[in-house]
């Protein structure tokens, strides 16, 4: 029987110390898949040795998180079920309408970035010092995931890649490399959260946009899952199935399935509602319903 594993690639900005933040998205994850299937649940529980982060920020930022003010809202979000009125409210509040229409404007016309808010402008910022591999550090991050993810392939594990906001194009970027320029066989199964992948400014920069149409893409996805909350902005394109849908053509994946309406990422803090943090999304059972289908799959 093959060993199932879990790979995590968390999005931008620090992170706590990794055994911790390791530690947080495991608790957050197995609680998605209890409401989902705890019968499952308690056998994930078990195989805690079977789930890897790659806890690239530490390289990129040069600092790790103070979680101490995030464990309260963490504890709060394990203990909720599901949104409240007022969360639906705030995933759809001119604030998040307007951000939306902004990065859609920035998205088509580059040149809009400089006049968009602080924030989204550092976000920006932040993407390009990846996809421009400043002082090498991009390779370096993809090294990181592949000296997890090579080796599972080699002995054809059964892997369910996760890749949450940046995390997303940092996996899909690897496995381009792992396929087109190691020429590494096998397939893992892709669970993308929160994804920029559907912005055209993403998608332009990605590995082997370039090159060959059938070279253009990753060979080593057998089913590409991809889910984003309602309010998340950060997922600006959501349905991937119709941004990749060539990889379908072309045969280099199985299926391409984007889950996008009616799924709230219920984690707030004192700065309110944050539709995109990994937390909210893994303790989702919507999320927990396609780990549970993925870890029965024999």
């Amino acid at each position: 029987m093959t060993t199932k594993q879990i790979i995590f690639v968390p999005g931008k900005n620090p992170k706590p110390e990794p055994a911790l933040h390791r530690a947080l998205l495991w608790r957050t994850l197995v609680e998605g898949v209890r409401r989902a299937d705890s019968a499952v649940a308690e056998t994930l529980q078990a195989g805690n040795p079977q789930f890897h982060l790659v806890g690239w920020n530490h390289l990129y930022y040069r600092v790790h998180k103070d979680i101490t003010s995030d464990i309260p809202w963490i504890d709060a979000l394990i203990n909720k079920h599901g949104p409240t009125e007022q969360d639906i409210q705030d995933a759809h509040s001119w604030n998040i309408w307007l951000s939306r229409l902004m990065l859609t404007l920035a998205d088509h016309i580059p040149l809009l970035i400089r006049m968009l808010p602080e924030e989204m402008r550092s976000t920006a910022h932040e993407i390009d010092r990846y996809f421009n591999n400043t002082d090498d550090v991009a390779r370096q991050i993809r090294d990181l995931l592949k000296q997890t993810l090579r080796p599972m392939l080699e002995q054809q594990d059964d892997v369910l890649l996760i890749g949450h906001s940046l995390g997303s194009v940092i996996a899909y970027d690897t496995l381009w490399e792992l396929s087109r320029q190691e020429g590494l066989k096998g397939k893992v199964d892709f669970l993308t959260l929160g994804s920029p992948m559907g912005m055209h400014y993403i998608q332009r920069r990605l590995l082997g946009m370039n090159g060959s149409v059938e070279k253009s893409y990753p060979g080593l996805i057998r089913h590409w899952v991809n889910l984003a909350a309602e309010g998340d902005v950060t997922a600006l394109n959501q349905k991937l199935s119709e941004s990749f849908h060539a990889m379908l053509k072309l045969g280099l994946v199985e299926s391409i399935e984007d889950h996008c309406h009616g799924i709230y990422n219920f984690f707030r803090s004192d700065e309110g509602l944050n539709s995109h943090r990994s937390y909210g999304y893994l303790v989702n059972p919507a999320v927990g319903s396609i780990i549970a289908d993925w870890w029965k799959q024999r």
